[in-house]
């Protein structure tokens, strides 16, 4: 059977559900997509834009007449929907899920009474936006799709959950559950930890004069913007991930406890090398493609502070109907290479906007 021939289930139609089924709608000409939500205005949406061919508030004989089943909502959420699913849907029914965990889910769904075809999933994509509102047909494009197959699923299912991915345009990988959940403790859960450990740590040194919250832009504001994430989806994470994210913890805990002896010593031989062993993977990583923290799209633009500068550079753009998401003046920018920053919603529109605005005279970078 082919993807666009598929009767399709999404569970939860936010941000991920509601751009898996504009991908599969626009990219594989799925006609009959079912949505499950307690949102009503975020099926009416979908609705009204033609993205699915049916909404309803609670699973009946349309879902569990499915062929595949998106589970897309919080990990505790997908465990009460895998117990209510597993003795109503057809043998022949795939069911996988979006979850950031998949040990949790994956060990759950091997022990329910009825043998289901469960496969988790993870798309590496994402925005700092939620809710269908801010859904996106090309989201997953270019982005790490991985699966994690449940003991005794087919090999039949693997392929066509994985031709499924491709159509959207993304790459699956499959693998274990446990290297899953190791991989994403270190470069997803943990940066957010740390994110959220470094804004709470300049918050008490504020000291209630506001003083480093104004100088907080540039740079820092770059490195803690996952610290906005909502902490409801956050505390429900780490917790379903405790046991892999508690060793990465300890080892990064190892690392600055290094660090603070190289420099209660002062062996700036041992602190060059703290630095320069991450700079050195650092440089090693790829600039392209998508990975599980949202990349920033923007532009940094060196100008002089004269009237109607920021208006001239918005025309340019405008003229090429590239939107621009945000714009302002950085006043913190010692790690900064000019002074006007744009945020765009995509990289096409970072790369034109380069090319227009290095033509046009501007000193323009792009961010890595």
């Amino acid at each position: 059977m082919e993807p666009c021939d598929l009767k399709t289930t999404i569970i939860g139609l936010g941000l991920i559900g509601g751009s898996l089924a504009k991908a599969m709608h626009d990219k594989l000409g799925m006609r009959d997509i079912v949505a499950v939500d307690h949102d009503s205005s975020a099926l009416e949406l979908a609705l009204k834009e033609g993205v699915i061919a049916r909404g309803i508030t609670v699973p009946d004989d349309s879902v569990y007449n499915s062929d595949i089943i998106f589970i897309c909502t919080p990990v505790k959420r997908i465990l009460e929907y895998l117990n209510d699913l597993a003795p109503k849907v057809k043998k022949t029914c795939i069911i996988t899920d979006v979850g950031s965990t998949k040990g949790i889910i994956t060990d759950y769904a091997g022990r329910l009474p009825r043998s289901l075809h469960f496969i988790g999933g993870h798309p590496m994509a994402g925005t700092e936006k939620s809710g269908y509102i801010n859904s996106l047909p090309h989201l997953f494009e270019n982005a790490y799709y991985i699966l994690t197959p449940a003991n005794g699923v087919s090999e039949e299912s693997v392929r066509v959950l994985a031709s499924l991915i491709e159509g959207i345009g993304a790459i699956p990988v499959v693998m274990t559950p446990e290297e899953h959940d190791m991989a994403v403790a270190g470069i997803s859960h943990l940066p957010h930890v740390l994110a959220a450990a470094l804004v709470n740590t300049v918050k008490d040194l504020d000291s209630n004069t506001g003083r480093l919250q104004m100088l907080t832009a540039g740079g820092f504001r770059d490195i803690t913007r996952i610290a906005s994430s909502s902490p409801g989806m956050w505390e429900n994470i780490v917790l379903s991930n405790r046991d892999y994210l508690l060793s990465v913890l300890k080892q990064m805990d190892q690392k600055l406890s290094d660090f603070v002896g190289h420099l209660e010593s002062g062996n700036s031989e041992d602190i060059y090398e703290f630095f320069d062993s991450a700079k050195q993977y650092r440089d090693s990583i790829s600039d392209y493609g998508t990975g599980l923290l949202p990349r920033i799209h923007r532009i940094i633009v060196d100008v002089p502070d004269k009237p109607g500068i920021i208006g001239e550079i918005a025309t340019i753009l405008g003229r090429h109907d590239i939107n621009i998401k945000n714009i302002y003046v950085a006043n913190s920018r010692e790690s900064e290479q000019g002074c006007l920053v744009i945020t765009l919603p995509d990289m096409d529109s970072v790369d034109t906007a380069f090319d227009l605005l290095t033509k046009s005279g501007y000193k323009v970078f792009r961010n890595k």
